[in-house]
């Protein structure tokens, strides 16, 4: 192949070439000239759950009978305080994106003192009240275990619900004196909450 014919050849690839990089276009001198784009999105399965402030905390609830000990066990329910929208509230929220979830709440027994001495988590009560969805999320019934599953049904394969929690000390009967649960060992006072969808 003579020089000529190459720098030829090459001058017309090179001329080409960005036309091959472009979106389809069409030109035209009548009538109308057409584009198209193809358009992908990609979304992946999302599992969300918070129970009290978003991140990595753990908030705590308080219930302290210190300041009131004549109604230690007359049963008339204790607030709390604490939690990330005080007074003894928690957000709670779920979001999925695969079908139906399923709620459970997890103690590894009942809250202890020092000496040994129990209150059942049946003793906390959970109250849900309406947060910015249109359903509002229910909340597990406590136990010295696991709790029942709650239920919570998509809709479009979506479950989107939130709640304010509030929790409340029963203060059903009396009980020995001392610090029972927290966050120290053997005190029995985390509660894991699970959500799971296929």
């Amino acid at each position: 192949m003579r020089p000529t014919t190459r720098t030829l050849l090459s001058t017309a690839l090179l001329a080409v070439l960005p036309l091959a990089a472009n979106a389809e276009s069409t030109t035209v001198t009548t009538g109308s000239a057409n584009a198209r784009l193809d358009f992908q999105v990609t979304i992946p399965r999302v599992l969300m759950l918070q129970v009290g402030s978003s991140g990595t905390g753990i908030d705590q609830i308080d219930f302290d009978m210190s300041a009131t000990p004549g109604n230690v066990g007359n049963g008339t329910p204790v607030a709390g305080t604490g939690g990330d929208l005080g007074a003894g509230s928690v957000t709670a929220k779920v979001l999925g994106n695969n079908g139906n979830v399923t709620l459970v709440a997890n103690a590894s027994g009942p809250l202890t003192n020092a000496a040994g001495d129990t209150i059942p988590f049946s003793e906390i009560s959970t109250t849900a009240t309406a947060g910015t969805t249109s359903t509002t999320l229910a909340a597990p019934v406590l136990s010295n275990g696991a709790s029942a599953s709650v239920s919570l049904t998509a809709v479009a394969k979506i479950v989107k619900q939130d709640a304010k929690w509030t929790f409340a000390y029963k203060n059903t009967n009396p009980v020995a004196p001392g610090v029972y649960g927290g966050s120290a060992a053997g005190g029995n006072g985390r509660v894991t909450y699970t959500a799971s969808m296929p």
